[in-house]
C-alpha cells in the first residue's frame, strides 16, 4: 500500500511535475502549491511524509493535526520555519536534502562576482594577444617575472566588498553560505525578514530596498518572476545604485531592463554586470548587452547554465525510502 505523502510548495508548475514524475511508486504524494491553512490541515490526518520545498511554516498545531506523520523532509537547506521542539515532543523526525540546483546557482553568483571585480573578459584577451608592445619576453624564474605586464587597473578582491542580495531565498541562503567567510559584508532584503538566529548564522543584515541599492558595492539579483518583479530593475533603480556598483543576476528573466542597464554601463553608472538569464531566450544579437560585451565592457553573459546541466529529482526521495527500508537517515536534524 503507497504511502500517504504531501508535497508543500511554492515554485512553479515546471518544477511541482518534475518532482511528481520523479516519486517513486511506493509514495503516493499530494502535491500543494501555496496552500492555505484551509488547504493544508484535511491533508495532514492521513499524511505520513511530508516533504516541504524551501520554505513553509511547520508548527504544533500542524504537527497535532497529523497523527502518522513519521517525517518532515525539507527540500533545501533552512529549516528555521519549522518547529524543532514540536517535532521532537511528536516523535517526529526532521531532515533536510540540499538542493542540488541552488547550490550550483549559488556557485555561479560566486564565480559572475569574482569574473567582474577582476576583470576576467578583459585580462584574458590581453593575454591571448601575446602582444610585443609590453616588452621583451624572458623565462621566468624566482626573481624574472612580469606582474601585470599590460599594466591592468582597478582589480580588486571581493574580500571587503558589500555584497546585497535581492530576492533571497533558498539560493540566497547558499550564497551566503559561500561568501560568510570571505570577509564581505552580506545584506540582503526579502518580504518577509528572517528570524535573528538565521541572519546570525547566515551573516546577514537585512536592509530596505532603497540602502541595498545605496550601500551594495556588488548587487545580486535572485528575484523570481512575477507581475511584480517584471523589469523592477529598471533605468530608476540602476541610478539609485552606488556609482561604481556591479550587477549580477542568475534572477529570473526579464527582471532586469536590459537596455536600461546597458545605458547605465555604457554611461560608466554601473561597472560591470553579469548576467545569465534574460527576457528573450536564447539571447539575439540585437540585445545590447552582447553588442557591448562584444566591444569588450566589462560584461559577463552565460547562455543560462548556472543551475549546471539538470538534476534528477529522484535522489530528493532518499530519506524516506530510507526510513521505509529501517535505513539511516542522512541530513537528520533531529
Amino acid at each position: 500500500m503507497p504511502h500517504p505523502t504531501l508535497f508543500t510548495t511554492d515554485r512553479s508548475p515546471f518544477h511541482q511535475k518534475r518532482a511528481l514524475d520523479a516519486a517513486p511508486p511506493e509514495l503516493t504524494v499530494t502535491m500543494l502549491a501555496h496552500p492555505t491553512e484551509a488547504d493544508l490541515l484535511p491533508h495532514l490526518a492521513h499524511t505520513e511524509y511530508w516533504i516541504s520545498e524551501r520554505v513553509g511554516l511547520i508548527d504544533a498545531k500542524h504537527l497535532q493535526a497529523a497523527p502518522n506523520l513519521k517525517l518532515i523532509l525539507r527540500l533545501g537547506s533552512m529549516h528555521y520555519d519549522i518547529d524543532l521542539v514540536a517535532a521532537k515532543a511528536a516523535g517526529v523526525i526532521v531532515c533536510k536534502w540540499p538542493d542540488a540546483g541552488a547550490v550550483a546557482v549559488a556557485e555561479h553568483s560566486v564565480m559572475q562576482m569574482l569574473a567582474l571585480i577582476k576583470k576576467l573578459r578583459e585580462v584574458q584577451a590581453v593575454a591571448l594577444e601575446a602582444s610585443t608592445q609590453w616588452g621583451t619576453s624572458r623565462r621566468t624564474d624566482e626573481n624574472t617575472f612580469s606582474y601585470n605586464w599590460s599594466r591592468r587597473q582597478h582589480i580588486n578582491t571581493l574580500h571587503g566588498q558589500t555584497v546585497g542580495i535581492l530576492g533571497f531565498g533558498e539560493i540566497g541562503s547558499e550564497l551566503a553560505r559561500r561568501l560568510r567567510n570571505w570577509g564581505c559584508t552580506l545584506l540582503y532584503t526579502k518580504r518577509n525578514r528572517l528570524p535573528d538566529r538565521a541572519e546570525s548564522y547566515l551573516g546577514l543584515t537585512y536592509v530596505d530596498h532603497v540602502t541595498l541599492r545605496a550601500e551594495s558595492d556588488i548587487l545580486v539579483n535572485l528575484l523570481p518572476y512575477s507581475s511584480e518583479t517584471i523589469n523592477l530593475i529598471n533605468a530608476d533603480w540602476l541610478a539609485a545604485m552606488k556609482s561604481g556598483a556591479m550587477l549580477v543576476s542568475c534572477g529570473s528573466g526579464g527582471t532586469i531592463d536590459e537596455p536600461a542597464l546597458a545605458e547605465s554601463i555604457r554611461s560608466r553608472h554601473i561597472a560591470g554586470a553579469a548576467m545569465d538569464s534574460y527576457a528573450i531566450e536564447p539571447l539575439q544579437t540585437d540585445n545590447p548587452l552582447v553588442t557591448l560585451a562584444r566591444e569588450g565592457a566589462n560584461i559577463l553573459l552565460t547562455p543560462h547554465t548556472a543551475a549546471g546541466n539538470g538534476w534528477s529529482r529522484t535522489v530528493e526521495y532518499t530519506n524516506i525510502l530510507h526510513h521505509l527500508h529501517g535505513e539511516s537517515i542522512l541530513y537528520r536534524v533531529i
